[in-house]
């Protein structure tokens, strides 16, 4: 049963990630991103981590989606541009696109094959619950969280700032 369940998150996530990139209709591209962030959740669940699964889906599929889908309306879907950024881009990013992926299925095959005799990762009985985690973000992470929510913090500022400014253009 949990393979089942992996393989069909693990499609849901690569068909969700494609789909971000595939779709021109940017309202569908989020909600191929819902799609493939609900999928990680599923996989993270399946890492017995159900905190880091429920912040998954609370944090990233429900607040942070919500803004984009109401940033893609406000904005618009906008049509596709009538010139080509990089000459030669419609050829040139199917290459590279095929590259990537000779390149990573290369080194996840080769890292797989090498750990076919192996028991796998010694997961202690605490991973992934709401204290190791608190506890890893106060004492390890500190730095970078705080650093994070900082320019959370300046980054909403700025749009204030900027829709004031706008608005007293507009008045």
């Amino acid at each position: 049963m949990e393979e089942a369940l992996f393989f069909v998150s693990a499609l849901g996530a690569l068909g969700g990630a494609v789909g971000v990139i595939a779709m021109r209709n940017p309202f569908y591209s989020v909600l191929s991103l819902v799609v493939h962030l609900f999928s990680l959740a599923s996989l993270f669940l399946l890492l017995t981590a159900a905190f880091v699964a429920a912040a998954q889906v609370v944090v990233y599929a429900g607040a942070v989606m919500v803004l984009y889908i109401f940033v893609v309306a406000y904005v618009g879907g906008g049509g596709e541009s009538a010139w080509e950024p990089i000459p030669g881009q419609r050829f040139l990013a199917p290459l590279l696109g095929i590259a990537l992926f000779v390149e990573l299925s290369v080194a996840v095959l080769a890292s797989g094959l090498r750990a076919l005799g192996e028991e796998g990762p010694d997961v202690k009985a605490g991973f992934g619950d709401p204290a190791a985690i608190g506890t890893l973000l106060l004492e390890k992470f500190l730095l970078p969280f705080e650093a994070a929510s900082i320019l959370l913090l300046l980054a909403a500022v700025g749009a204030i700032v900027l829709a004031a400014r706008r608005r007293e253009e507009a008045a």
